[in-house]
C-alpha cells in the first residue's frame, strides 16, 4: 500500500472543508488562514537527526479548493466547438491510452505527448523559449522579454508574438513555452526578471496579452508561466541550495490582495487575449507551504475558477512533487516524463477508486480543446528539429524578422543621460571603443543550445566576456548570427570616412585625446538557477571611470539582465551619455547605432526603477535565504504580504525614496508638452456597481464586466523640440483612500500610448480608456473587485516622477446603483 499512500492527496486537519469530488468547492476563510499562517512557527534541521521534520504544521496554510473544475467551452462559440470535438476525441480513448497522454514522452521536442496512431492522433511538440526557439538552426534569436517591454508600444509586442508564432509553426512545435510573467520581478537581483516584462503588473499584462495573441494568430498554442511565486532562484526546487540537499522549496507568504492585484494580474491579460492562452505552466516553489503544481487554491480555485481557464495547466519540467494529490489539485499535464504518473500507479488509482477518472478525461479534454481551438488537427507541420549532429535539410524559418527585431532592439533601448547634445552622433571623424561587451565572445558555443554559455559553465556569471544580447538559462535562445556593437559602428564609421580605436580587454585604455568621444561597453549577467549577487561590477566601474579620466565625452552603454546601479560613474562630468540598451537579439549592433546616430529618434522607457543605492529596494532587493541559519531551515519561506503592492516604483513613491531613474523614464532627441486633461466616466450601457454583477458567468479571463470600459481620459501631446519623434505618454491612477493606506499604492500605470512621430510643432490627442479592473482593488473580505467610491486622482506623463497633467474622476454614489 506504500505507493498508494503516496498518491493519495493531502488533506488539512485545519481545514472545516470536505474536498471530495461530489462536493461543490469549499475554502478556507481568509481569517482562519491568516490565524493558521501567524501561530505557525519556522522549523529548523535538527543536528541531532536525519529525519526531517514534521510538514503537519503547514497544511491548510494554503486553502484546499476541491473538486478540480472541469472544462466546458462557454468561453466563446469557439471555445465550445473545440469543447465538443476534444470531449468526443477523449470518448475514443481507453483509460491505458489516456493515462499515457497526461505526461511526456522520449522525442525530439523538449517534451511531448505520445502519438495514438489508431485515432489519427499525433503527437504535440513542445518548445522553449519566451524570446526564440532554443537549440536549433535557422531560427531568430528575438529581444528578451524585458527588452521589449522597454518600448511601451502594444504594437511591437503584437508584431513580436506573431513573429515567434510563426517559427513555432514553421519548426512544428505546437506548443510554445511563453510569454513569462513569473517572474513579475518582486526580486531585484532575481536571475529570471530577464524573462518577464516588468515588475509593474499592468505593462506587464498589456505585453503578456498581446505577446499570447500573436503567438496564437498563428495557430500555436501559447504556455504563459510560471504560475505563480516563482520570483527567485534560490531554493526553487526541492532540496537546492539546502544543507546537505534536505529541505523544501523556498515559499512564497501570499496574501490574497497581493496575489490578484499584483502577480496573477499580467496573467489575466494573457488568458483573455487572442482567444485565451491555451496553456498554463506552473512553477516549482511552494505558495503559503503548499508545491505549485499541486496548489488546489491556486489551480483549481483562482486560476481554473475565478479566471475560468479552460486550457491544460503543465508542469515545470520535473516540477510535479505528488500523484494523485496534484491531479486533484489542477495539474493536468506532467513534463518532460512520467513523474509521480506511472501509468500502473495511476492506473490502479482510478480502478481502486482514489482517482476519478472524469478528473482524467477531464485532462484529457483540455489539452485536446487548445488542440483543436488552433486548428492544429488541420495541416499543421511535422516537427523539424534536430541537434548539431544531425545532417539535414535547413528548414528556415526566420522570414523578415530581422527587421522587426532591429526595429525593437532600436525601440527598447533607453537614453538615460545625454548631456550637451552628444547623442545623436553628426559624423565623428573620430571614436573609440571600449569594453568586453562591445564585441563578441570568442567561443560562445560551449553549449550548442544557449548562446554564451549553459549550465555547465555559467554559474555565478556576473558579467558575461562579450556582447550580451540574451541571458542563461532555458529562456535563452540561438541567435543565427550576432551583430556586434563594434562591428556595426565600424561599418557605419568607415562608410563615413573616420577612423577607430578599439580595446575589449584593458580595464585602462590606452588614451586618445583626439578622440571626439569613447564608448565604454559593459554589461550584467542573470541566468536561471542561480540570482545575482550584485547590482554593479566593480571592473565595469573601473572601466568607466578610467575612460572617463581623460575622454571628454563618455558614452556608456550597458547590455543589462536587469537593474544595474550607475552611481559610481553617473554624475561624472567626462560620462555625458548612459544608454541602457537592455537585451536586443541578433540585431544588437544594428539596433544601437540606428540610435546613436539618430536614425531612430530613442522612445525607449524604463520598465523598473534605477535605485541610488541597493539598500533604497528594501528587503526585496536579494533573494530570501542567504544566511546560514536560513540555510538550515527545511520548509524556508519568503513572506511577500511584507511589501504587499509595495514593489518597484510603488515603494518607492510610498516611502519618498527619490530614485536615480524612475520608472517610465527615457530621454528623446526631441521634447515634448502636456495639454488639456479631460476624465470622465462611461454612462451607457455599463453597470457601474461597486461590485461585478454575481450572475453573469465567469470566462476565461475572469468576469467578463472586468474588461468593460467605464472612464476615459484625454490629453493633447505635442512636439515641442527641434526633431522628429515619438512620445510615451502614460496614464497613472490613484484609487481612493490611496494616500492613507499603508498597503495601497499612490499611483499604478493603468495605461500608456506611443504617440507619434510627432514633427516639430505638431500635436495629437491621446486617449486612455480605463477598465473596471484597472479602478478596483480586490476585496478580501467580499472576495470579488470593487470598484471603490470616491476621487480616483488621475495623472499623465512621461514617467512616473514626471507627471504633467493630473485631473480628478469622480465615482460618487450617483455612479453606482444602490446594492439591495
Amino acid at each position: 500500500m506504500e505507493h498508494l499512500q503516496r498518491l493519495l492527496p493531502r488533506r488539512s486537519d485545519c481545514s472545516n472543508s470536505s474536498p471530495t469530488n461530489s462536493n461543490p468547492q469549499k475554502v478556507l476563510s481568509l481569517k482562519q488562514t491568516l490565524l493558521s499562517f501567524l501561530t505557525t512557527t519556522t522549523c529548523i534541521i535538527p543536528n541531532d537527526s536525519s529525519s526531517p521534520p514534521s510538514e503537519l504544521p503547514y497544511y491548510g496554510l494554503s486553502p484546499p479548493v476541491y473538486p478540480s473544475p472541469a472544462t466546458n467551452g462557454t468561453t466563446s462559440p469557439e471555445h465550445h466547438q473545440a469543447f465538443l470535438r476534444a470531449h468526443n476525441l477523449t470518448s475514443l480513448l481507453t483509460l491505458p491510452e489516456k493515462l499515457s497522454f497526461i505526461h511526456g514522452h522520449p522525442g525530439p521536442c523538449v517534451g511531448q505527448t505520445p502519438p495514438i496512431p489508431r485515432l489519427s492522433l499525433p503527437s504535440i511538440c513542445f518548445g522553449d523559449g519566451p524570446s526564440g526557439i532554443r537549440g536549433q538552426e535557422f531560427v531568430s534569436s528575438f529581444p528578451a522579454g524585458i527588452h521589449l517591454a522597454s518600448t511601451f508600444d502594444s504594437d511591437l509586442m503584437y508584431a513580436y508574438g506573431l513573429a515567434l508564432g510563426a517559427e513555432y509553426r514553421g519548426k512544428g512545435i505546437n506548443v510554445a513555452l511563453g510569454p513569462v510573467a513569473g517572474p513579475l520581478g518582486r526580486i531585484v537581483k532575481g536571475g529570471r526578471n530577464w524573462e518577464g516584462l516588468s515588475p509593474d503588473p499592468y505593462l506587464s499584462g498589456i505585453g503578456m496579452g498581446r505577446v499570447t495573441k500573436g503567438i496564437q494568430s498563428q495557430g500555436v498554442i501559447a504556455t504563459v508561466k510560471h504560475w505563480i511565486g516563482n520570483e527567485q532562484e534560490f531554493r526553487r526546487r526541492f532540496g537546492q541550495d539546502a544543507v546537505d540537499g534536505k529541505g523544501n522549496a523556498i515559499s512564497a507568504g501570499m496574501d490574497d490582495r497581493t496575489l490578484r492585484e499584483l502577480y496573477a494580474w499580467p496573467f489575466m491579460d494573457a488568458l483573455r487575449q487572442g482567444g485565451g492562452a491555451g496553456g498554463v505552466m506552473c512553477s516549482y516553489q511552494r505558495v503559503n507551504h503548499s508545491y505549485a503544481c499541486q496548489n488546489s487554491k491556486l489551480l483549481n480555485g483562482v486560476l481554473k475558477t475565478d479566471l475560468g481557464f479552460e486550457g491544460f495547466v503543465v508542469s515545470d519540467w520535473d516540477g510535479q512533487m505528488s500523484g494523485v494529490a496534484s491531479a486533484e489539485a489542477g495539474l493536468d499535464l506532467v513534463m518532460p516524463g512520467e513523474g509521480y504518473w506511472t501509468e500502473g500507479k495511476m492506473e490502479e488509482a482510478v480502478k481502486n477508486g482514489t482517482l476519478n477518472e472524469e478528473r482524467i478525461n477531464d485532462m484529457v479534454t483540455r489539452v485536446l480543446k487548445s488542440w483543436f481551438l488552433m486548428g492544429q488537427e488541420n495541416g499543421f507541420p511535422e516537427p523539424q528539429l534536430g541537434t548539431n549532429l544531425d545532417i539535414r535539410e535547413p528548414v528556415d524559418v526566420r522570414g523578415d524578422h530581422a527587421e522587426l527585431i532591429r526595429e525593437i532592439g532600436a525601440k527598447g533601448t533607453v537614453v538615460v543621460k545625454n548631456e550637451g547634445g552628444i547623442l545623436p552622433f553628426k559624423k565623428p571623424k573620430f571614436l573609440c571603443v571600449f569594453g568586453y561587451d562591445a564585441e563578441i565572445k570568442a567561443t560562445p558555443w560551449d553549449n550548442r543550445d544557449r548562446y554564451g554559455g549553459g549550465y555547465e559553465v555559467n554559474w555565478k556569471w556576473e558579467v558575461l566576456n562579450g556582447t550580451m544580447i540574451t541571458a542563461g538559462g532555458s529562456g535563452s535562445n540561438t541567435p543565427p548570427y550576432v551583430v556586434s556593437p563594434f562591428q556595426a559602428i565600424q561599418q557605419r564609421v568607415s562608410k563615413e570616412k573616420g577612423i577607430l580605436r578599439w580595446d575589449f580587454w584593458s580595464e585602462n585604455p590606452t588614451k586618445y585625446l583626439n578622440a571626439e568621444a569613447c564608448l565604454v561597453f559593459i554589461n550584467a549577467y542573470a541566468s536561471e538557477t542561480f540570482d545575482r549577487a550584485n547590482l554593479t561590477d566593480a571592473f565595469s566601474d573601473r572601466l568607466v571611470l578610467n575612460v572617463a579620466a581623460w575622454c571628454r565625452n563618455t558614452v556608456v552603454v550597458i547590455h543589462s539582465a536587469g537593474v544595474t546601479l550607475v552611481d559610481a560613474f553617473i554624475k561624472h562630468p567626462n560620462v555625458t551619455a548612459v544608454i541602457m540598451a537592455g537585451l536586443p537579439g541578433q540585431e544588437s549592433g544594428n539596433s544601437l547605432v540606428d540610435v546613436l546616430y539618430g536614425d531612430v529618434n530613442p522612445s525607449g522607457r524604463l520598465p523598473y526603477t534605477i535605485a541610488k543605492r541597493e539598500e533604497d529596494y528594501g528587503k526585496v532587493v536579494d533573494p530570501a535565504g542567504l544566511g546560514e541559519e536560513e540555510r538550515k531551515e527545511y520548509f524556508p519561506e519568503d513572506d511577500f504580504s511584507a511589501e504587499g503592492l509595495l514593489i518597484d516604483y510603488r515603494a518607492f513613491d510610498k516611502k519618498g525614496i527619490e530614485p536615480r531613474f524612475e520608472f517610465g523614464f527615457g530621454l528623446s532627441y526631441t521634447t515634448f508638452g502636456y495639454d488639456g486633461l479631460e476624465a470622465k466616466i462611461v454612462s451607457d450601457g455599463v453597470n457601474r456597481d461597486e461590485f461585478p454583477n454575481d450572475k453573469v458567468a465567469i470566462i476565461q479571463g475572469g468576469h467578463p464586466e472586468l474588461w468593460d470600459v467605464v472612464a476615459v481620459v484625454k490629453c493633447t501631446v505635442s512636439n515641442t523640440g527641434e526633431v522628429d519623434g515619438a512620445e510615451i505618454a502614460q496614464l497613472y491612477v490613484g484609487v481612493p483612500g490611496a494616500e492613507k493606506e499603508e498597503d495601497t499604492p499612490i499611483r499604478q500605470l493603468r495605461g500608456f500610448n506611443k504617440v507619434g512621430p510627432l514633427i516639430p510643432g505638431e500635436e495629437r490627442e491621446v486617449l486612455f480608456e480605463l477598465t473596471r479592473r484597472d479602478l478596483s482593488v480586490w476585496d478580501v473580505v467580499a472576495q470579488q473587485w470593487r470598484m471603490r467610491r470616491g476621487k480616483y486622482n488621475i495623472w499623465v506623463g512621461a514617467s512616473s516622477r514626471d507627471l504633467r497633467v493630473k485631473g480628478v474622476l469622480e465615482m460618487g454614489r450617483s455612479a453606482f446603483r444602490d446594492l439591495k
